[in-house]
């Protein structure tokens, strides 16, 4: 039974690395031994231990918020920046572009169209705005009204793609299709932000769990080898007394 973990740890370990050849996955499979198996075990099994240990979860806990607000403040600068967008007509055909982008005091988001060879516009040359304080809802996905509209013609690519946000008492809405599921990410949690709401997409999680990862070998870096215990040590009992201690006050007079 250990012979068959073996040689199938020897095959996946060996498949992971995406060999380009028959004679260089052969090559990659004998270099891995039992012995190195072993050691590669040991490496993983102590890994896992280190960063699932109490303290070590408590630490994580602990880091969120503050790596959060990173996260929240690089979304909103991001926006900021602002983001060239296709317009998609009922034909489905892509034949114009416009431009959105938020203020500096992140209190209005300003929107117009463009040319095809625009960069990044001036804020001043977007013709239209929204008020931050007047949006109601962001919407994703086949709740979008411009999604509602295409029912029959929606694709799953589409869907993926799609943001509105809501205005004016939900009776007009402003609707996106993100060119990128990375913009997407970027702006619906931006928009999240703005509304006072917690990010839930994907691109969130990834970025915090790299970030958390990144800052805890950082913070272990001084215990490399050291055991990290279950629980704090006992803290000892207070002296007796603290004759010990030196006045300062009495030594001033």
């Amino acid at each position: 039974m250990e012979v068959m973990q073996v040689v199938r740890e020897q095959i996946t370990r060996t498949l992971s690395s995406k060999p380009t050849s028959l004679e260089l996955f052969k090559n990659k499979v004998n270099a891995l031994n039992y012995s190195e198996i072993l050691k590669l075990r040991q490496t993983e099994r102590l890994h896992q231990e280190e960063t699932l240990a109490p303290p070590v979860l408590e630490l994580k806990e602990r880091l969120k918020p503050e790596l959060l607000e990173l996260i929240r403040q690089q979304r909103l600068n991001r926006l900021c920046q602002g983001t060239l967008f296709r317009k998609i007509s009922s034909r489905r055909r892509q034949d114009k572009l416009w431009y959105c982008r938020l203020s500096p005091n992140h209190k209005v988001l300003h929107f117009g169209d463009v040319e095809e060879d625009t960069e990044t516009p001036p804020i001043e040359s977007l013709q239209e705005k929204i008020p931050v304080a007047d949006i109601k809802a962001l919407l994703t996905g086949k709740d979008c009204p411009h999604m509602k509209e295409n029912k029959g013609k929606q694709t799953k690519e589409g869907l993926d793609l799609a943001f509105s946000i809501t205005y004016d008492v939900e009776e007009y809405s402003l609707n996106f299709i993100a060119s990128s599921r990375t913009d997407f990410c970027l702006w619906t949690d931006g928009l999240s932000v703005l509304l006072g709401r917690d990010m839930s997409s994907e691109c969130m999680r990834s970025e915090l769990d790299i970030l958390l990862s990144m800052e805890i070998k950082l913070r272990l870096l001084d215990l490399e080898n050291v055991p990290i215990p279950d629980c704090a040590p006992p803290v000892p009992k207070p002296p007796s007394n603290f004759n010990f201690c030196y006045d300062l006050s009495q030594a001033e007079q």
